[in-house]
């Protein structure tokens, strides 16, 4: 219980931080919300032209957040798995496309670099994360079903003098034969 708890606490922390980072500054001052969706996948990179709200990357981590809640109402570890593997995904692909269009990333400095709506994102995807190992997702119910036709009788077994388990028969008269030594003749 207090698992299960914890780990929807932290998925709805992470899930927050996750739709939350688009609209906090990302690289030299412009906000995650700005970038193109499209761009990440085309092959120009990301441009310096501005996006819808939801033509941005709001989108892909608005939809993150809804599979967490998900995640949540159905105990599934694996669906708040898939929505910081979402998040990590897509700030990840963003980091590549804006390398490969800037020619390099910085941290901090004096010049443009990395700013917090992308540590947000980072953030937020690895406490989703996080929380898909802290919850302990649904029990497995055992199948309770009704046996139709009665189990099979076991073979009776041969006790040691040669009856059959559960006969009254007298000792020396056995069922089977009893495996016997053969003489010796020497």
């Amino acid at each position: 219980m207090v698992r299960n708890v914890l780990g929807s606490v932290l998925a709805l922390i992470g899930a927050t931080a996750a739709v939350w980072s688009p609209f906090r500054v990302w690289y030299d001052g412009r906000l995650g919300r700005d970038y193109r969706l499209a761009e990440l996948f085309s092959g120009t990179g990301v441009t310096a032209a501005k996006a819808e709200l939801f033509g941005s990357l709001v989108l892909p981590f608005a939809a993150a957040a809804v599979v967490t809640l998900v995640g949540i109402v159905l105990r599934s570890r694996g669906l708040v798995a898939l929505a910081g593997l979402i998040v990590l995904g897509f700030a990840v692909l963003w980091m590549v496309r804006l390398g490969l269009a800037q020619g390099s990333l910085t941290v901090g400095g004096d010049g443009p670099g990395l700013e917090t709506g992308l540590l947000g994102a980072v953030g937020g995807g690895a406490v989703l994360l996080l929380a898909a190992l802290v919850m302990p997702g649904r029990k497995r119910r055992r199948s309770r079903r009704r046996r139709t036709t009665p189990p099979a009788a076991a073979e009776p077994t041969a006790t040691v003098e040669g009856s059959r388990a559960g006969e009254d028969q007298p000792y020396d008269e056995p069922t089977r034969p009893i495996w016997r030594r053969p003489p010796d003749h020497t």
